[in-house]
């Protein structure tokens, strides 16, 4: 079988989503530790991590239905400058020692909220550049997910920390420099037709519709349920990671970031072969297998003794995670109407997002209560639980129904 290459204009989107993820790991790195040297309190270290999932909750299904009205290529270059300029409130207030958890929570917020139209748009506009071609959009989705990963998981959150030690303002301005060069590359991009205008329909009846195609399509709706469920779980996780590594594994600021380096550095080879286990497995099988890989590696986090096992563990699950987000979003790209991409994948992530908060206080709360190890456990039967109930909503079969019917779509969008 010939293989297509991917458009010239994929090389721009993924050198910019590339240099902004680089950004993002420093400040992965970076807001947790300069939350943890203001508190040793699990409960505001919660408060910060929920704030950057807040947006979602509040405007994601309403922030597709925009997206699906604006231009998708100009509503990402506009977000990420803004983002550029916000990083820089931060900054300041961190040279002049006035850093507060308020003031990291409302950069969370904000900076999430610029996330959710940006990777909104991005994810409507990729089938449309890629048209609609489900092994381009795998292609290219593994490729997003691999720099991604090595960038915000592998490389950033030990230049994070590394360039916390020359300032606490320095990964913020690192990440201002990596929002605006993402900015220039995504503003050169190529133009992709828009979707048939739907001016005569209220913005509260576009979001509504798309919630309801989410929610009417078993396969969608297991799709979007995977990492809703994922999150409470994962962000419990995340909530107590950093303190958890400090006082149970007894690695400092280094050690954390290199924690995270390994979960990338899994999830790295996770993307690289999620296609390899789609066509081995079925794309549903894959799926089920890699949210079970997810819960059985936290189980091991929860009991690690030491930071290599703690880093094993990690590694596993990025591999589990990686391969899923390759898998899970090229097939929504695939089988959605070109017209409700914006509201189907906003209200998608939406369900993950707003889950993400539970997950975070939940993590606080047993910490507080019990002991840091506490919601690593309670995370590992969550990720499991999830995975037995959602196996037969994504299953082979319905992936092979829900590709066939959209086939008739991607030929008429290739022929335009």
């Amino acid at each position: 079988m010939t293989s297509v290459k991917l458009p010239v204009g994929f090389g721009r989107l993924w050198t910019a989503q590339t240099v902004s993820s680089l950004g993002d790991g420093v400040t992965h790195a970076a807001l947790p530790l300069l939350a943890v040297a203001l508190t040793r309190d699990p409960m505001a270290l919660a408060v910060v991590t929920a704030a950057g999932t807040l947006p979602w909750l509040l405007f994601g299904v309403l922030g597709g239905a925009l997206v699906d009205r604006w231009d998708r290529r100009r509503t990402m270059w506009v977000t990420d400058a803004a983002r550029a300029v916000l990083l820089v409130v931060p900054a300041a207030a961190a040279a002049f020692d006035m850093l507060s958890i308020p003031l990291l929570a409302g950069t969370a917020f904000l900076l999430a909220l610029g996330g959710l139209f940006f990777d909104t748009a991005a994810t409507a506009y990729l089938p449309d550049l890629l048209r609609r071609d489900p092994a381009l959009l795998e292609r290219a989705n593994a490729r997003l997910r691999g720099a991604q990963t090595a960038t915000s998981g592998f490389a950033g959150p030990p230049a994070g920390s590394a360039l916390l030690a020359l300032g606490r303002s320095v990964p913020l301005l690192a990440d201002a420099v990596s929002f605006a060069l993402s900015a220039l590359l995504v503003r050169s991009l190529p133009a992709v037709p828009r979707p048939a205008a739907q001016a005569r329909e209220s913005l509260l009846r576009q979001a509504r519709a798309g919630a309801s195609y989410v929610f009417k399509d078993r396969l969608l709706l297991g799709l979007a349920l995977r990492p809703a469920v994922g999150n409470i779980a994962f962000l419990a996780v995340e909530t107590v990671l950093a303190l958890f590594a400090h006082e149970r594994l007894g690695v400092g600021a280094l050690g954390f970031g290199l924690l995270l380096t390994a979960e990338a550095t899994g999830g790295l080879l996770g993307a690289g072969i999620a296609s390899f286990l789609g066509r081995r497995l079925g794309t549903g099988t894959a799926l089920t297998c890699t949210a079970t890989i997810e819960g059985l590696a936290i189980l091991g986090l929860a009991a690690a003794p030491n930071a290599y096992v703690a880093g094993l563990a990690l590694a596993v699950c990025g591999a589990g995670m990686g391969a899923t987000m390759v898998l899970g979003p090229s097939l929504r790209q695939a089988i959605v109407p070109a017209h409700l991409m914006g509201r189907v994948a906003s209200t998608s992530r939406m369900l993950a997002m707003c889950a993400a908060p539970f997950g975070a206080f939940l993590g606080g709360w047993l910490a507080t209560a019990y002991d840091l190890r506490t919601p690593l456990y309670a995370a590992a039967g969550l990720l499991l639980a999830m995975t037995a109930v959602t196996a037969t909503m994504t299953s082979n079969r319905r992936v092979e129904a829900a590709l066939l019917d959209a086939r008739p779509q991607a030929v008429q969008t290739a022929a335009t």
